[in-house]
């Protein structure tokens, strides 16, 4: 783009503010509706705990609850039982507890042994419980308790 200098015209800055106008219409719409973008303190209050390993064995004991059907589902609200898969969650935490033994502080070695006993047991009773309705007699576990 050429520009004639000696003309004697300075050039023509054009400035387009309407989009200016848009976002502060749009910020007024978010404020009005009560939808209104997270400040930074309020983001700071949903932000993940710290990774840890007491973090990991709540997530894990979290899933195999859900599984076993003591949670419901946030998408339906329903509980449902996945047998399998809860298996699968206390599995991971025995592999979790037998390959960290003597490496643990001993409130999270208590925390995993105690968890993952009670999350056995429940298995069981879930276990026989499915069975039980189904007419059949219960399966034996695989599941080994300490």
């Amino acid at each position: 783009m050429s520009e004639e200098t000696g003309s004697g015209e300075e050039p023509k800055i054009i400035v387009d503010d309407d989009w200016k106008s848009q976002v502060e219409r749009e910020k007024e719409e978010l404020k009005d509706s009560g939808s209104e973008p997270e400040s930074e303190g309020e983001a700071e209050e949903h932000a993940l705990p710290p990774a840890s390993f007491m973090v990991l064995m709540s997530t894990l004991a979290t899933q195999a609850m859900a599984a076993m059907g003591l949670i419901p589902d946030p998408m339906t609200g329903q509980p449902s039982v996945n047998l399998p898969m809860a298996k699968h969650f206390i599995d991971l935490l025995g592999m979790l507890q037998e390959k960290t033994q003597g490496n643990l502080t001993e409130e999270e070695a208590n925390h995993l042994r105690d968890g993952l006993h009670q999350l056995r047991m429940i298995f069981v009773s879930s276990e026989q419980a499915s069975a039980g309705t189904d007419g059949e007699a219960a399966p034996k576990s695989s599941i080994e308790l300490p």
